[in-house]
């Protein structure tokens, strides 16, 4: 999923809204209004929006809360929150790496559903300060009410939502086995989403209800193919278990020097159509220059600068170590959504040689033949194990 557009950093994490979000907030506002005007029709037409525009913003608002729960926790253990995005089914908070430990998982997934009950206590208790205030009053039971479903919900066992994940926590400390933790969990899910999808024709067809019974089967849908996503990431760090960095780079690296002029840098691109080249002096890495960098000169300035004034310089370039293991790799070129990373060795005296370039696309086809490989090998212990019999 597209992260959308970021409108906020908050504890360094961006927050984004995905285009779905529109949509769904502009239903929950006219919801709104027009369940306040069935309840309040003495109140004006003008204060039945404005108390559903602003009971949909403290909505996600709490849905945001619930988000920055999880990521607060996960934070606390080392483990980077990239983003979080507010789209049509709630919210999703991208992290850099899966928990190390049992009790890391249960402890951030467990944050958002406390978050959300401890938020929904708040609604409530705002009908209780102001009693006689009618607008606090519908506001604080709605956002209550919601929150307090909100958490009881994701305390489902159905991964990925949070209750799954807790499931998936408590079976990875019983049998120490992450592998099969995320198996059970991801099974788990499947039923619940099943169950949703089956609830929501029910309404649907023998209640009428078609709008709930619908929207429940979407939600269905979406739990579903994420429980299966689930198994899909399990099988990706199977594939990459023990490579390493070295054991998949190109060690055909194209690179420039960085006193190359960018008029002959520019014509090295047309010549070769390569995009992005590593900047070297004594095959010492200082830099990277790539086409957007050229286009930020004029290009009647091109004859009289040379690389090294528009490079990037090697201080900001995400790189690896031979020895990294391929699947944090993998985790970091996507956490930083860049496609390739030169593999650096950096000797005692700040010097930093590159062996290598290394690309998603060769991951990926490393994860392909792997894959390939374990299928044929599988079905040919099949046959044997036949035979045998």
């Amino acid at each position: 999923m597209k992260s959308g557009f970021r409108i906020a950093t908050i504890f360094g994490i961006p927050i984004y809204l995905h285009a779905s979000w529109v949509f769904i907030f502009a239903l929950i506002t006219y919801s709104l209004a027009m369940q306040f005007t069935q309840l309040h029709p003495q109140w004006s037409p003008t204060q039945h929006w404005t108390v559903g525009v602003l009971t949909s913003v403290l909505f996600f608002a709490s849905v945001l809360f619930h988000e920055l729960s999880h990521s607060v926790v996960a934070m606390h253990y080392k483990i980077r929150v990239v983003s979080i995005t507010l789209f049509i089914f709630g919210g999703v908070a991208r992290i850099g790496r899966e928990p190390a430990k049992a009790i890391q998982e249960f402890n951030i997934a467990i944050a958002g559903p406390i978050s959300s009950y401890v938020l929904g206590a708040f609604f409530f208790g705002l009908t209780v300060t102001f009693p006689t205030s009618e607008i606090v009053g519908a506001l604080g039971q709605y956002l209550g009410w919601v929150n307090a479903a909100l958490a009881t919900f994701n305390l489902l066992p159905g991964f990925p939502l949070d209750g799954g994940r807790i499931f998936r926590a408590l079976v990875w400390g019983a049998t120490k086995d992450f592998s099969r933790a995320t198996r059970v969990a991801s099974a788990s899910g499947q039923l619940v989403a099943y169950g949703m999808i089956m609830f929501g024709a029910w309404l649907g067809v023998v209640k009428g209800q078609w709008q709930s019974g619908l929207w429940l089967a979407f939600i269905g849908l979406y739990l579903q193919s994420a429980a299966r996503g689930s198994v899909a990431q399990l099988a990706v760090r199977q594939t990459l278990s023990g490579l390493r960095a070295s054991d998949v780079m190109n060690t055909e690296v194209p690179t420039i020097n960085r006193n190359t002029s960018l008029e002959e840098y520019s014509a090295e691109v047309l010549r070769t159509g390569r995009r992005c080249h590593l900047v070297v002096t004594e095959d010492r890495l200082v830099g990277m220059m790539n086409v957007e960098a050229l286009h930020s000169v004029p290009r009647d300035e091109w004859t009289n600068n040379s690389v090294q004034a528009v490079m990037i310089p090697r201080e900001r370039i995400s790189w690896a170590a031979p020895e990294e293991p391929l699947l944090k790799l993998l985790e970091r070129l996507l956490a930083a959504d860049i496609n390739q990373m030169p593999v650096v060795t950096v000797s005692g005296d700040d010097g930093a040689q590159v062996v290598g370039m290394i690309t998603r696309d060769a991951i990926l086809q490393v994860m392909q033949t792997r894959a390939e490989l374990g299928s044929a090998l599988a079905a040919k212990i099949g046959r044997n194990n036949i035979a045998r019999v």
